[in-house]
């Protein structure tokens, strides 16, 4: 009896390749993020877009707080135009950083999602930091 996984076939290799290249340029993963700003010039800004009470309980080190709603031309105007922006919310339950992502993306930024958030953050071992909000 088929399954939901076997009963629509993979789609062609060559598709597949595209697809899954695609996804780099809207998401990078906590990994890579971690790693960046290790380097100490990460070459993008990290946004927590949770809310503030959230951001103080635990956040990324070097991360930003600005809310999902408050992505606003005039408060990006901080930064130059090609600012690339990487945003996070709680997890993968959670679609603040998508929301983060359509704002920015309308207002012609360049972002990407880190994918996992929080969760993913915690999941790979590293700290959070507590603190107040910085934007």
């Amino acid at each position: 009896m088929p399954n939901n996984v076997i009963s629509r076939a993979a789609a062609p290799s060559s598709e597949a390749l595209a697809h899954f290249e695609q996804l780099f340029g809207f998401e990078t993963d906590c990994w890579d993020v971690n790693d960046a700003l290790s380097s100490g010039r990460p070459g993008f800004v990290l946004l927590d877009v949770r809310s503030p009470e959230r951001f103080r309980k635990g956040h990324v080190a070097g991360a930003l707080s600005l809310p999902h709603g408050k992505i606003i031309a005039t408060r990006m105007a901080a930064w130059p135009p090609n600012t690339l922006f990487v945003v996070y919310c709680a997890g993968p339950h959670c679609n603040g950083a998508a929301r983060a992502a359509v704002r920015l993306s309308a207002l012609g930024r360049p972002v990407k999602i880190m994918a996992g958030g929080v969760t993913g953050w915690q999941d790979e071992g590293f700290p959070l930091i507590e603190g107040e909000d910085n934007v």
